[in-house]
């Protein structure tokens, strides 16, 4: 996907898949989801265990992920086996990490979305 320089009505409707990606791994909780399936498959119980969640948390969350095309499950007896359905996902996370060094981290300062803003007050309750 290339992003324009150039804003137009057109172009907005453009980036409604990638608000639409960048919204789903907004989440850090679905963000270390993602992280996680990066090491291999995992089943929702896994993540129940490892992450201290609900299970009804972490198939909510799968769900979504599942609906934006991020995973795919592969049923094995009465379980579901989840797995990255793009490997390019972690290319990607991975050149956010070398955006986040080269800024200094900057993006936490962020009135709207740093570690200080009320939005980020929001998200951390959210993850509870």
């Amino acid at each position: 996907m290339t992003i324009q320089s150039e804003i137009s009505p057109d172009s907005c409707a453009k980036l409604d898949p990638a608000t639409a990606l960048f919204h789903s791994l907004s989440d850090p909780t679905r963000l270390n989801i993602v992280k996680r399936m990066a090491g291999g498959e995992v089943r929702v119980s896994d993540l129940t265990r490892e992450l201290g969640l609900a299970q009804s948390t972490v198939s909510a969350h799968m769900a979504c992920l599942r609906d934006c095309g991020l995973v795919e499950g592969r049923v094995q007896g009465r379980s579901v086996h989840y797995s990255l359905s793009r490997p390019e996902l972690m290319d990607m996370l991975a050149q956010a990490e070398v955006l986040l060094a080269a800024t200094g981290n900057a993006v936490s300062l962020c009135p709207n979305y740093g570690t200080g803003s009320t939005n980020a007050d929001l998200t951390k309750e959210s993850a509870r």
